[in-house]
């Protein structure tokens, strides 16, 4: 919409709980999109350009889905070209669903800010919403991950494949897992053989804060399934969790950064959960 001159955003309030800007790169049309990219944000200005511009020329629209960033990410995100939706965050799964819900688009293909894609990936996953193959529902995309401008090839880290290239109306995330979200499809699923590029974490000091964040929601899910803390939990989790990533993940092949991944994530995955776990079951008095 122009007045005087100048390009003016509609506010679209469709619930009390979503609130969509509609940027004037991307307006609304009567047709159904073929194909969506979404970015669920909070505070991701600085990826902004370079994950848009990797998604724009060839999709049919990209959404950055914001819970209130405070550092510029809606505008940087409408300056790159994408439309910007607002909604409260609550959790990882609730936020994808509303997403998922609000978008009206035959695809969806959800994209994390610090994730790049590719012209390869591009030109396969174009094929696949063109053949639109009825028996699919999903397609899964495996990843390269870089962490701290390491890529990791084991461990874990690859393929490491995420279930993100859904058709809008046959998938479903999982209420009950409110963080590492699992998708529901109602029909098959597909691979894709190239990858998305993940900068997973650029210093130590972010891995450390999202490892503690995702500790702390693993104590929450071990909590509602009614597990309680045992001695042996606090020595035996992490040796397994180590023995796992080093050994039968072969993280050992990524030389000095891999054993030292290994070892953080047998401290984060194994023995911190367990830790916020006592420390729940003390505050509430329980024995």
């Amino acid at each position: 919409m122009v007045e005087g001159g100048h390009t003016r955003e509609r506010l679209v309030t469709l619930s009390p709980f979503h609130h969509f800007t509609l940027s004037p790169y991307h307006p609304f049309t009567n047709h159904m999109h073929t194909l969506t990219a979404i970015i669920i944000t909070k505070n991701e200005a600085h990826n902004m350009a370079d994950c848009i511009a990797s998604l724009r020329q060839w999709v049919d629209a990209v959404v950055v889905f914001d819970s209130g960033s405070t550092d510029g990410t809606q505008d940087a995100a409408r300056a790159a070209g994408a439309l910007v939706m607002l909604r409260p965050w609550d959790n990882f799964a609730a936020q994808r669903q509303a997403a998922l819900d609000a978008v009206e688009s035959r695809w969806i293909l959800f994209v994390d800010a610090d994730e790049r894609a590719t012209a390869p990936l591009a030109a396969e996953v174009r094929a696949l919403v063109q053949a639109d193959d009825a028996a699919i529902a999903g397609y899964w995309i495996p990843r390269r991950n870089f962490i701290v401008g390491q890529e990791m090839r084991y461990g874990g880290y690859f393929p490491d494949y995420q279930l993100r290239l859904l058709r809008r109306g046959r998938a479903q995330y999982d209420a009950a897992r409110e963080v590492h979200e699992v998708v529901q499809l109602a029909g098959e699923a597909g691979y894709l053989r190239e990858p998305l590029i993940h900068y997973n974490y650029t210093s130590w000091a972010q891995f450390h804060r999202k490892q503690h964040q995702y500790a702390a929601y693993e104590a929450l899910i071990l909590a509602g399934r009614g597990i309680r803390p045992r001695p042996h939990n606090f020595v035996l989790q992490p040796l397994r969790e180590f023995r796992r990533r080093y050994i039968t993940l072969q993280g050992w092949r990524d030389g000095v950064g891999g054993l030292r991944l290994a070892l953080l994530l047998a401290w984060y995955y194994g023995f911190m959960p367990y830790v916020y776990l006592a420390r729940g079951f003390d505050n509430s008095g329980a024995s």
